[in-house]
Parts: structure tokens; C-alpha cells; sequence
């Protein structure tokens, strides 16, 4: 197959598309053919060396975590997906970039969505259920989300929100309908802020999800009046001196499906900031590291 690789840790120019093996299908995988993917930020971390001591990958290696495709074949283990379905879902650390991929969470594409919507729909609302399983139950708590917009905070606004909780998002302005839509309540991020979150939710927050890594950690602290009400997908540096609970993505089923059940519900839909063919990944993980992209970065992969 062709796939995505490097060689070595480096800049974007070190990616290139080559042959590689195909992936070797594991018992509870599905092996797709991928249709799309799309860029997170582990991967261009991974790519430059930030996460060799967390994260050792024996080179060369295939950029990627999540992918949408048809499958081809299945895991001795898999009951629920047969080949031909269309699949989103997550892959290894790093091994989706390719034109074979194999998936071991995954989930049916909810109707409508296109391919690079699918693509951006795996990692994202993972790592939110990741905060709202440490979180606990959510149904008639506040909420605050730092980062409401984003790829994973506005995940965590849509299953928050589905869940009970009352949301308040925190954007830049010109995203606030974003978070408006998916049923939470915007606010503008930055100094100030506990005084726009207590306008809008004025008996207090019961608890914070930090999606965004912007230094405000210990602002959310405050605003939560402690931090074990306080989870973060992104602020690893801060989080053990603040006593912040860290938390990340799982490869489970069951945490896409509830986000691909919202989709069928018209509830939550990933915003894509960009599609590109494949043949641009450098390019692609340019974009994706200068981040505020305003959606997720996809790659179309050519037949």
C-alpha cells in the first residue's frame, strides 16, 4: 500500500508518501479502506520528537490517529461491523495516514456527514469523553468549557449538554454561534473571565473541562473553587502542581458511538477548516501547527 511516513523526527518536509507494508489486522480490528483523515495535534508533536520519551515509535513511522473508510475485512473478534460498512474510528498512536488502516474503536458514519466531517470525528470526541468520564455524572450541573469551539471542547459541549449538564462554552466572538448550536452558552475567553462566566451563570460553576492549553488553568481553578472539579485534555505542563486531573482518549466503541448517535440526532457535527488531498500532508501539518484553523485539517486520500 502507499502511506504517509518519515523517517526521521523533523520538520513538515520530512513526510513523504512511499510504499509501506500493509497493516496487519488484530483481533478486534476492522481493516479499512481509508477514504480520509485528519490532522491532530499529537501528530506533529509525535513528528518533531516532542513525545519520543511518552510515546517511543519505532521508525519509520506512519503519522495518524483517527480515519474514516470502508471496511474490507474484520477482527476474529468484531460482531457488530461487516465488510462493506463505512466506518469513522481511531487507529494506533500513529498508523492511519495510508490507503489501509486498521481500526480497533470504530463506529457507523452518521448520515450525511461527509468524509472529511467522519475524519475529524474520531479522536476529538474521544478525548471528550475521556474528560466527562472523569467528571462523573454531568445531568443538572454547570458546566464551563475552556476551549467551546474547538475540535474537542465543542465535542464536550455537545455529550455535556446531551447529558444534562448546562454548558458554558468559552470562544472568541466570532465563534460563539458555534457553541450557541450546540446548546451551550458562549463567552469570551481571557482576562475577565470569571467575571462574563458569573454573568451568565450566576450560583457558580460546578465544574471545568480545559480543552485549549492557554495558561488559564489556574484562572478555571478559581472560578471552580477547586481544582478536583477541574479536568484537562491540554495543559499537561500546569495540571500536577494545580492538582488538576488529566485526562485523555480511549480506544473505545462505545465513546465514538455516542458521538456518532448525536450526529444522527443532528446534534453534534465536527467542523472541518480545511480539506486537502493527501499529496499536500506537508502542507497540511504546516497549517495544523499554526494552529486556529477554525476546523480540523483533512486529507482526502485519491483512488
Amino acid at each position: 500500500m502507499r502511506a504517509v511516513r518519515y523517517h526521521e523526527y523533523g520538520p513538515a518536509e520530512v513526510l513523504r508518501i512511499e510504499e509501506a507494508p500493509d497493516p496487519q489486522l488484530v483481533p478486534d480490528g476492522v481493516l479499512v479502506r481509508v477514504e480520509a483523515v485528519s490532522v491532530n495535534p499529537i501528530d506533529w508533536k509525535v513528528r518533531v520528537g516532542l513525545a519520543r520519551d511518552v510515546l517511543p515509535l519505532e521508525l519509520p513511522v506512519i503519522p495518524g490517529r483517527d480515519a474514516v473508510g470502508v471496511v474490507e475485512a474484520v477482527g476474529a473478534d468484531v460482531r457488530d461491523v461487516r465488510v462493506g460498512d463505512r466506518v469513522l474510528g481511531l487507529g494506533g498512536v500513529q498508523d492511519t495516514f495510508a490507503e489501509l488502516a486498521v481500526l480497533t474503536a470504530y463506529a457507523p458514519v452518521p448520515e450525511g456527514w461527509t468524509a472529511g466531517e467522519a475524519a475529524s470525528a474520531g479522536l476529538a470526541p474521544a478525548t471528550a469523553m475521556g474528560a466527562l468520564a472523569a467528571l462523573g455524572d454531568v445531568a443538572g450541573r454547570t458546566l464551563l468549557v475552556e476551549g467551546g469551539a474547538g475540535a474537542v471542547g465543542a465535542a464536550v459541549v455537545a455529550l455535556a449538554v446531551d447529558r444534562g449538564a448546562r454548558v458554558v462554552g468559552t470562544a472568541r466572538p466570532s465563534e460563539h454561534a458555534v457553541v450557541e448550536a450546540l446548546g451551550g452558552t458562549p463567552v469570551t475567553y481571557g482576562e475577565g473571565l470569571a467575571e462574563r462566566v458569573a454573568a451568565v451563570a450566576p450560583d457558580g460553576v460546578d465544574l471545568v473541562v480545559d480543552t485549549a492549553a492557554s495558561g488559564s488553568l489556574p484562572d478555571l481553578v478559581a472560578i471552580a473553587g477547586s481544582a478536583d472539579r477541574v479536568v484537562t485534555v491540554a495543559d499537561q505542563q500546569r495540571a500536577p502542581a494545580l492538582g488538576v486531573t488529566e485526562a485523555w482518549a480511549e480506544n473505545r466503541s462505545d465513546w465514538l458511538r455516542a458521538a456518532t448517535d448525536l450526529g444522527e440526532r443532528g446534534r453534534y457535527r465536527p467542523r472541518v477548516g480545511r480539506e486537502l488531498p493527501w499529496t499536500d500532508v506537508v502542507e497540511a501539518h504546516r497549517v495544523a501547527e499554526r494552529g486556529s484553523t477554525g476546523g480540523k485539517i483533512v486529507l482526502l486520500l485519491d483512488s
